[in-house]
């Protein structure tokens, strides 16, 4: 589901002076997502008044309870006005720290939501807006509240108002199906982007998140397409000589770096995605694959066995200068660099079993944040804070799952069926 910038108006209206309450300058009560020991806050979080304001209070409780840093109170059935100061007593002796309260309500046919956070014990209102937009959109109405309260208690940006695309995966494992599918970030509005007709696999974002790239692999051979989310236009990259997959966006939108496979060597390609121009920026014997842009767009990471086995490796965007990062034990794959530019997570695999791992660009503060019997392709949360990866036990159906960059909020996240090589959106706009 999208709702572009003129669908979401966000007024930012600061309710406490229409209250005559006083908006502190820094909030009283937050969220350290830096300790060592991360104790979730408690927060209570009624239903909003109005037609589908429990709906509403779901969704944002089911984001910032997923988050590991906040945990959802019940509020035994007890409502708290928008227009008027609650009662801290009452949500102080359930234990909430914290307090969300909204209404809804439809104004010339559109969705007007008043919300406001409070610090129960300090007695102070720390956020009020109100956000507008048609009523069918009222999921990511919930996803922006999710992100405001987020961002408000943590001082990080939310990631909530975002999508996943993945692939699909159903049947045996001898006519195994395997679709491109795209959802919310929670797992709701699934919907499949391919038919299963041929083998669909690495889709990416681009920055604007209207537009993804895959692969797609058919008895004929792989092909790269570009596929526009709203418009459903699917385009080819064009032909090459060899197999070509592992695509990946650059910061911009504006160029696609990929890997071209010929008589059992593979190199690093980009290609201009306004005059369809390509240049090649590795030519090693070895096996290079899975790119990767730096968020400025200056570097690229991609994974090589030019030393012996599959290790990390970081180069210009040009093509030049590639050095070595990763030196642990075991094989290094699918590096994908942070949004903010501090982190590369990789898949390893070591000791009989895979692992998500992290590293700094430079190859230092090595950690590995899960290991099991498969857990493979990382990708990253808007806010750099999440990294979403496919695990699979042993007989098992790829699931997906969550870990935070500590490695201590491990999740499965919110979509049972079979699922990998996932890959998350920016923050939609």
């Amino acid at each position: 589901m999208r709702m572009s910038a003129a669908a979401l108006l966000i007024a930012c209206l600061v309710l406490a002076g229409l209250s005559g309450v006083p908006a502190p300058a820094r909030a009283e009560i937050e969220v350290d997502v830096n300790r060592g020991d991360i104790r979730p806050l408690p927060l209570s979080i009624p239903d909003f008044s109005g037609d589908r304001g429990g709906d509403i209070a779901r969704v944002i409780s089911d984001n910032l309870g997923r988050s590991g840093l906040f945990a959802p109170i019940d509020s035994g059935g007890r409502t708290a006005e928008v227009s008027t100061e609650p009662d801290f007593a009452v949500w102080k002796s359930l234990g909430a720290q914290a307090l969300l309260n909204g209404q809804v309500n439809l104004v010339d046919g559109r969705l007007q939501v008043d919300f406001r956070l409070w610090d129960t014990f300090a007695g102070q209102q720390l956020l009020g807006l109100q956000f507008t937009s048609t009523p069918e959109n009222w999921r990511r109405v919930a996803h922006k509240i999710s992100d405001a309260v987020y961002e408000r208690l943590t001082g990080e940006k939310g990631y909530f108002d975002s999508r996943v695309v993945f692939v699909s995966e159903s049947g045996g494992r001898l006519n195994r199906t395997l679709r491109l599918a795209v959802m919310d970030q929670d797992g709701a509005n699934p919907s499949y982007l391919t038919d299963g007709s041929e083998i669909a696999l690495s889709p990416r974002f681009s920055a604007s998140s209207q537009e993804i790239t895959y692969m797609s692999l058919r008895p004929s051979g792989s092909t790269v397409y570009l596929l526009n989310l709203e418009t459903g236009r699917r385009e080819s990259l064009g032909q090459f000589q060899g197999m070509v997959f592992a695509p990946r966006f650059s910061p911009d939108g504006a160029q696609v770096a990929f890997a071209v496979e010929r008589n059992g060597n593979s190199d690093i390609w980009i290609m201009n995605l306004v005059n369809r121009q390509s240049r090649r920026l590795t030519s090693d014997p070895a096996i290079d694959t899975s790119p990767a842009f730096s968020p400025d767009g200056s570097k690229v990471v991609f994974n090589s066995d030019r030393g012996g086995s599959p290790q990390l490796y970081v180069m210009d965007a040009s093509g030049g200068g590639a050095r070595r990062i990763s030196f642990g034990e075991g094989r290094y794959t699918s590096p994908v660099w942070s949004p903010n530019g501090d982190h590369i997570a990789f898949t390893r695999q070591s000791g009989g079993k895979f692992h998500i791992g992290v590293m700094r660009p430079d190859g230092s503060d090595e950690r590995t944040l899960t290991s099991s019997y498969m857990d493979e392709g990382p990708t990253w949360a808007p806010n750099s804070r999440v990294l979403l990866f496919s695990r699979q036990e042993a007989g098992g159906e790829p699931r997906l799952w969550t870990v935070d960059v500590t490695g201590r909020i491990l999740k499965p996240a919110p979509y049972s069926s079979g699922a990998s090589d996932p890959a998350w959106s920016p923050l939609i706009n």
